[in-house]
């Protein structure tokens, strides 16, 4: 049975696998510490297997493994927008709800869903017209 991993960091999968070379600059932007010296703190769930899966069956897998109220995916928008705004999936309060958010602002995304200090809709409700959240203010 196809399961994800156990990990106390913020999941991000793999949906697509078009470009290895863009898959490790996204995962370079991911992981950079900005100048307040915050980062986002990330597994990787770098498997085929769940190559073009979609966001409600991620969802089921994820509600299927250990406990976790959020994931992230990078799947071909992630990877061929020139922005390469990731996919935040809600797995707890509206499950399958989800925004994107640019590499950039990851780290407040993660941070603040980790440790519940806001709640996925104050994010998803603060994402610009194209859906995609690039921070506060």
């Amino acid at each position: 049975m196809l399961g994800l991993p156990e990990t106390d960091k913020s999941l991000v999968i793999r949906t697509d696998y078009s470009s290895q070379g863009a898959w490790k600059e996204l995962c370079r932007r991911i992981e950079a510490t900005n100048n307040d010296g915050f980062r986002a703190y990330v597994a990787y769930y770098d498997d085929p297997v769940l190559a073009n899966r979609g966001v409600v069956e991620l969802v089921e897998l994820a509600k299927s493994g250990p406990f976790r109220t959020f994931f992230f995916v990078v799947d071909t928008e992630a990877i061929t927008h020139p922005e390469h705004p990731v996919l935040v999936v809600d797995v707890s309060d509206e499950p399958g709800r989800t925004f994107r958010v640019v590499p950039a602002a990851m780290w407040s995304v993660e941070n603040n869903l980790s440790l519940s200090n806001m709640d996925f809709s104050e994010f998803a409700d603060s994402v610009n017209d194209d859906g995609i959240f690039r921070g506060f203010g």
